[in-house]
C-alpha cells in the first residue's frame, strides 16, 4: 500500500480514540483522517471520506460495530473493518466474522498487536484476538455455505420452480426450461405460493430471502 494508511475511529467511549490517537501520534505508516462517536455517524462519515480502516467498537449506541459492518457490506464497500471489544467471548466473534468484519480486536490489547492488526487488515489481510481458538476462525471462514431454510416443506421439483419464478420466468419458459407442460409449471407455481401463503410475486421474493430460500 502506497501512503499512509487513513484510519477511521468510531467509539463512544472518547478514552479509547484519544488512546489510539495518542498511540499514532508519530507515526509515519498510519494517519487518522476522521472520529465518530456511535454507528450512525459512522455511515455518514464514510460516505464523505474513505478510510483504509474502519476501527469499530462493538458495542454503540445507535448502531452497534457489527450493524455497521453489516450495512456497508449490503451496500457493496469495500471498506476493511476492524471490531474493538472488551469481550473475548466466541459468539462475539463468530457473529463479527458472520457480519463480514475483516479483523476482532480486544481492548486490552498491546500497542504491538493493535498497530500490526490495523497493517495486516488495511493490507488485505485477516486478523483475529489470538484470544479466540484459530480453528474456530478456521472453520468458519471456510464453511460450506448454509443450507437454505425449507420451513414450507417444499419439494425438490418446487425449489426449482422458486429460483425460476424469482429470475422472473413466465410459466411458459418455465415449461420450456424444464421440458414440462405449462399446465404442470402452472401447478407448481399455484402450490409454491399456496405453502409459502403469498399473492404475488413481491411477496414470494421477500419471503423467499427471508427464510433464506433465494
Amino acid at each position: 500500500m502506497m501512503g499512509k494508511i487513513k484510519l477511521i475511529l468510531v467509539d463512544d467511549h472518547p478514552l479509547v480514540i484519544t488512546g489510539i490517537k495518542a498511540m499514532l501520534e508519530d507515526s509515519t505508516e498510519f494517519e487518522i483522517i476522521g472520529d465518530a462517536n456511535d454507528g450512525e455517524q459512522a455511515l455518514a462519515l464514510v460516505k464523505n471520506i474513505v478510510p483504509d480502516l474502519l476501527v469499530l467498537d462493538i458495542r454503540m449506541p445507535k448502531l452497534t460495530g457489527i450493524e455497521v459492518v453489516q450495512k456497508l457490506k449490503a451496500q457493496g464497500s469495500s471498506i476493511k473493518t476492524l471490531l474493538l471489544s472488551m469481550h473475548d467471548s466466541e459468539e462475539y466473534v463468530l457473529n463479527s466474522i458472520k457480519a463480514g468484519a475483516d479483523g476482532y480486536l480486544l481492548k486490552g490489547a498491546t500497542k504491538e498487536e493493535i498497530i500490526k492488526a490495523f497493517r495486516i487488515i488495511a493490507n488485505g489481510g485477516k486478523f483475529f484476538t489470538g484470544e479466540v481458538s484459530s480453528s474456530i476462525i478456521s472453520t468458519i471462514m471456510h464453511q460450506k455455505p448454509l443450507q437454505p431454510k425449507n420451513d414450507f416443506n417444499l419439494t425438490k421439483r418446487e425449489l426449482q420452480i422458486l429460483n425460476l419464478v424469482l429470475q422472473g420466468m413466465s410459466n411458459q419458459e418455465i415449461a420450456d426450461g424444464l421440458e414440462i407442460s405449462k399446465r404442470t409449471a402452472e401447478v407448481h407455481r399455484f402450490n409454491l405460493m399456496k405453502k409459502m401463503d403469498v399473492k404475488n410475486p413481491v411477496e414470494l421474493a421477500n419471503k423467499a430471502r427471508e427464510y433464506q430460500l433465494a
